[in-house]
């Protein structure tokens, strides 16, 4: 028992330790000090702004209805989009072709995902349910027919990743995200937690963990092998956080909300780290994506265009807004290969940028 004591009493000195290296409070909501300030105080050199001249290099027509999500193949020039007019497209966005148009059941769709693979897409929407297909192989004839169908939730699915071939996860309006296995068609984890409907997810599957942003206005991380609570709630955003997506080395994530401000967080550091924001901008933000190495930060707005920020300047200043839609951007994404960009938006065309 007194071996057990002194274990008890060393444990809560570290984790005393590690709260105070982190800054002390976990609930401490002073904002963080910039980037440019802290280096100007530390006499370190400032990184030069970057230069970009990203133009539109392919359009993809094809969709009569808004479209709401959109995913890259990560190893091939595929994507999958899906749009309220009752069709999920998947696309060679080199050369502009559909490959396959699956009819879905529902045209409230909302979210899709292609597998690592390119095995499968999935999709779901306000029937609260995550349809997965086969990807016909090449030669193969096109079936259609749903692989899989997961029943859970009880709200509308907002966002489906997959994790290899055999599991997805999804978050919905119900404030949850659930683990399935996709072979059983049954879930494995719930994570429950959320304050407000999970409105988007962001896996690192290499640590087991993931990420999920809510209309609470936090972002919580995830340990998918545990099904109890969040490792850790990131608060900070004063309005519904729309979109998250892990930084590509898997140390940090952003989170870009209706407050019209973009949030940067170390995983390690437990802490908002940069904020990118600009008084000119004053609409939500959509969807989020990284550049391959990090260096770029794409945002979709409300107001019909994509802005390109510097991660390690954080300043107002932007490096680059890409504009050319005539609606909402409601969702963009990085090739595997990293040299392109393609946005979605209400306007029915998807466009790739280079």
């Amino acid at each position: 028992m007194e071996a057990i004591e002194a274990c008890k009493k060393e444990i809560a000195d570290l984790k005393n330790k590690i709260s105070e290296l982190r800054g002390g409070d976990d609930d401490d909501d002073e904002e963080p000090q910039p980037l440019q300030t802290f280096a100007q105080e530390n006499g370190c050199a400032l990184p030069t702004k970057s230069e970009l001249n990203m133009k539109q290099q392919r359009m993809l027509k094809g969709h009569f209805g808004k479209i709401y999500a959109m995913h890259w193949n990560k190893n091939k020039n595929n994507l999958v989009s899906a749009s309220q007019d009752g069709k999920l497209i998947i696309w060679d966005a080199f050369t502009t072709n559909k490959q396959n148009a699956i009819p879905l059941r529902s045209s409230w769709v909302m979210t899709c995902a292609y597998s690592e693979s390119g095995a499968f897409v999935a999709c779901g929407g306000l029937d609260n349910l995550c349809s997965i297909y086969r990807v016909p192989g090449q030669g193969e004839t096109a079936q259609n027919k749903t692989h899989a169908e997961l029943a859970q939730h009880e709200g509308y699915l907002s966002c489906c990743r997959f994790i290899g071939d055999s599991e997805i996860i999804t978050s919905s309006g119900d404030a949850s995200c659930i683990l399935w296995d996709i072979e059983s068609k049954s879930y494995k984890a719930i994570f429950e937690g959320h304050g407000g409907d999970a409105m988007n997810v962001s896996i690192w599957d290499s640590a087991n963990i993931f990420v999920s942003a809510s209309c609470d206005a936090t972002a919580k991380l995830w340990d998918y092998r545990e099904q109890k609570t969040p490792v850790k709630t990131f608060p900070g955003h004063e309005s519904d956080i729309n979109s998250i997506q892990f930084f590509p080395d898997g140390n940090a994530f952003v989170t870009g909300s209706d407050d019209s401000s973009l949030r940067l967080f170390d995983v390690r550091a437990y802490k908002q780290v940069n904020k990118y924001a600009n008084d000119k901008i004053l609409c939500g933000i959509t969807s989020v994506a990284f550049s391959k190495t990090g260096r770029l930060l794409f945002a979709g707005y409300d107001d019909h265009s994509c802005s390109v920020w510097d991660t390690m300047l954080g300043s107002a200043e932007l490096v680059d807004s890409l504009v050319g839609h005539d609606n909402r951007v409601s969702c963009i994404g990085v090739s595997g290969s990293g040299k392109a960009l393609c946005t979605g938006s209400w306007d029915t065309l998807l466009k790739v940028w280079a």
